[in-house]
């Protein structure tokens, strides 16, 4: 808008929102009188109604026609960069219909490149993770994948990038890089009192969101909060506000029934968690209303998620258990919850091969008594919904294609002759697997009724953006050329066609490319790792 009167005039309405006239500031009093009708006084006041209502009553229509969610949704968080890789693409490792991956925070402190917990930029992610194969692998099975922004660690987006334009490229990289409809703000700490900060990534988002119902399609944005048993507390609340400020459709917010303050040393976690979302849902109920949002009852719940931390939590005495997760799946059920969630699926499981060492705090399991993925298994069995079905569109159903040309496989091609140790990676027929044990002649591709009947993990696609692998040759007179009448002894290193290689034991003519054909018999041992094959500590493969 022009400060000098060129623009539309703004009408600030008792709801808080605003309209706008075409004529141009200090002249909508200076028409000349006429004499009017009533008739064209009714239908003046008819149409200054809804010019005055537009904003609001466009916003109280999308919002009440997704108002009602079709049954309550689960999405497992996992920790992308935690080690050992949890492998989410796999269905006996996820039986949820969606899942949330963590988390996207800046590369540096003052960067707008985005990165996977500060470790991966999104390449560095598809090359050492798979990221982009196994986030494509979950789309063919029909689930979906979330991404969640921020976290507790590292420095949020909106928080290192202070250029607006710069931001909503960051955000918008993420988000066509994995074909995202739907994303998580996670704000927790420092982050929910940057200001600055949340009132950037409102307008990012707001921006976005215009961006893909432009193009037809549509972007969900959650939030996702700490909270108290007596609810959300002010910084969060503000953060909500902030959000509705910026004109950003809010999916819903999600609290975190975790980690609570001044509880006591031995809490009932269900009842503290189901208090929570009792006060959340009153705040909420009471706050929308005043942004135009006419949701009430069963209708905030539907905007309304959980997630809880599932065993030990980071404050002693705090265990939520999986009774516990049956009693939310209860509750998630009776009220019309929208959204259930838990930290997190690297944790779903016993802490102990044999007896539950209890009270522990790890990333890799929960700290309780639990068979495997016991918390996932309650939730995803008894709450089935889709993340966005409101808003389903026949993007988020497309299949991404599958690169079948062996020039652009990032790894070696799998061959029936070829011996393969834990972890060796090869492509088949346009698709990654990696070896889970030992394996000769047994085909990636073969069908089997149960995951544990193959040696083979699937890890997805082939996809737009792989190339083939490329060797890591060295300079020549790095180490001398191998010769075939030169006698080398346990130790020595040799360059074979650019390529380095060191002696196992004493050999004379014996060709370093015979390393590559059979390696247990080899006298020479390679330097350097082609892409896919497992390596030791000390780098070498473990041929």
């Amino acid at each position: 808008m022009s400060e000098h009167g060129t623009g539309p005039v703004a009408v600030l309405q008792r709801d808080g929102s605003d309209t706008t006239s075409d004529a141009p500031d200090g002249l909508l009093d200076e028409e000349p009188r006429r004499r009017i009708s009533f008739l064209r006084v009714l239908i003046a006041l008819v149409v200054l109604a809804l010019a005055v209502g537009g904003g609001i009553i466009g916003l109280r229509t999308r919002l009440a026609a997704t108002a009602v969610v079709p049954g309550t949704w689960f999405a497992p968080y996992v920790d992308v960069t935690a080690t050992p890789t949890y492998q989410f693409q796999d269905s006996a490792n996820n039986d949820a219909r969606q899942v949330v991956l963590g988390f996207v925070v800046a590369q540096g402190r003052t960067s707008c490149t985005p990165s996977w917990g500060g470790a991966y930029t999104e390449d560095q992610a598809a090359q050492s993770l798979n990221l982009d194969s196994r986030v494509a692998q979950v789309r063919q099975e029909g689930a979906q994948v979330i991404a969640s922004f921020g976290g507790q660690k590292n420095t949020n987006l909106d928080d290192a990038c202070s250029d607006p334009a710069a931001l909503r490229a960051a955000y918008q990289s993420v988000i066509s890089r994995y074909h995202l409809t739907t994303v998580d703000l996670d704000m927790e700490g420092a982050a929910l009192d940057d200001f600055a900060a949340v009132q950037r990534g409102a307008t990012a988002m707001a921006a976005l969101q215009r961006a893909a119902r432009a193009a037809h399609s549509h972007l969900d944005v959650w939030l996702t909060l700490p909270v108290e048993p007596n609810g959300l507390q002010d910084n969060a609340l503000s953060v909500v506000t902030t959000m509705l400020r910026a004109h950003v459709a809010l999916a819903g917010v999600d609290v975190m029934t975790m980690d609570f303050d001044h509880v006591g040393s031995d809490p009932d976690m269900l009842a503290q968690s189901e208090q929570a979302l009792d006060a959340t849902h009153a705040q909420l109920a009471d706050l929308f209303p005043r942004y135009g949002i006419d949701l009430r009852g069963k209708q905030v719940w539907n905007r309304m998620g959980a997630t809880v931390m599932i065993g030990q939590n980071d404050v002693a005495g705090q265990q939520f258990t999986v009774a516990d997760a049956r009693g939310l799946a209860r509750f998630a059920t009776r009220n019309g919850l929208g959204r259930t969630s838990m930290w997190s699926l690297n944790r779903d499981s016993q802490c102990g091969s044999n007896f539950a060492l209890t009270g522990v705090k790890s990333t890799s399991c929960s700290g309780v008594a639990q068979s495997r993925l016991a918390f996932s298994g309650v939730l995803a069995g008894q709450l089935k919904g889709t993340a966005g079905a409101q808003t389903t569109s026949a993007a988020r159903l497309t299949s991404p294609a599958v690169d079948t040309n062996p020039a652009d496989a990032p790894y070696p091609q799998w061959q029936p002759a070829e011996s393969y140790q834990t972890g060796y990676k090869v492509v088949r027929q346009g698709y990654i697997y990696q070896s889970k044990w030992y394996n000769q002649g047994q085909d990636p591709a073969s069908q089997v009724q149960y995951s544990w009947q193959t040696p083979w993990l699937l890890v997805g696609p082939v996809v737009k953006g792989d190339h083939a692998p490329t060797l890591p040759t060295l300079p020549a007179g790095t180490y001398p050329a191998w010769s075939e009448t030169q006698s080398y002894v346990t130790g020595d290193r040799v360059l074979f066609n650019g390529l380095a290689y060191q002696a196992k034991w004493a050999s004379l003519g014996a060709s370093p490319a015979s390393e590559q054909v059979d390696p247990s018999s080899s006298p020479w041992q390679a330097l350097f790792t082609i892409p896919g094959e497992p390596t030791t500590d000390n780098g070498s493969t473990n041929s």
